[in-house]
């Protein structure tokens, strides 16, 4: 089975970094039935008093409403979520493509379950995510490994025999 990817808004917003916070975040979502696909919460070092939650709802506006009622706002990152069947390097593969393009990530947060794996990215602007997509079904759809990275490799010069 080939690569699926599909573009996707995240929703985030702030809390306090303190016990029971996130809960009390996804608390009405949950009493809203809002089916959540991905849920994140961060906090950066040396601003540990407030954290980021980002989450990922299932379609629907019932969702989007709940979700705005509990203080969600859409993220300005562009994202995609990659889903298809996992072999080793494969990340490897495709951020270095990415790099190889110029594209920066902003975020990359990927998982396997079984033979399966799921990745969001999150990238710069619309265009990087729309060149990454592109790049992604490339190197996810073809079964070769990837090439290390110029960078990684070491030329080794052959010397010469005496006899």
């Amino acid at each position: 089975m080939g690569v699926q990817i599909t573009r996707v808004t995240l929703w985030q917003t702030k809390i306090p970094n303190q016990p029971g916070a996130l809960g009390a975040i996804l608390e009405p979502l949950a009493q809203s039935q809002t089916d959540l696909q991905f849920v994140a919460k961060y906090s950066l070092p040396g601003r540990s008093t407030r954290a980021t939650v980002e989450i990922l709802p299932r379609k629907g506006r019932r969702a989007t409403i709940a979700i705005r009622r509990a203080g969600f706002s859409l993220s300005p990152t562009p994202v995609l979520i990659v889903e298809g069947t996992n072999r080793p390097g494969l990340a490897y593969a495709v951020t270095n493509s990415i790099a190889w393009a110029g594209i920066n990530l902003r975020f990359l947060s990927a998982q396997v379950v079984g033979d399966r794996y799921s990745a969001l990215l999150g990238f710069q602007s619309d265009d990087d995510r729309r060149k990454g997509a592109s790049l992604i079904r490339k190197v996810a759809n073809d079964g070769s490994r990837s090439e290390p990275h110029a960078l990684t490799k070491t030329k080794t010069k052959k010397k010469k025999r005496t006899p």
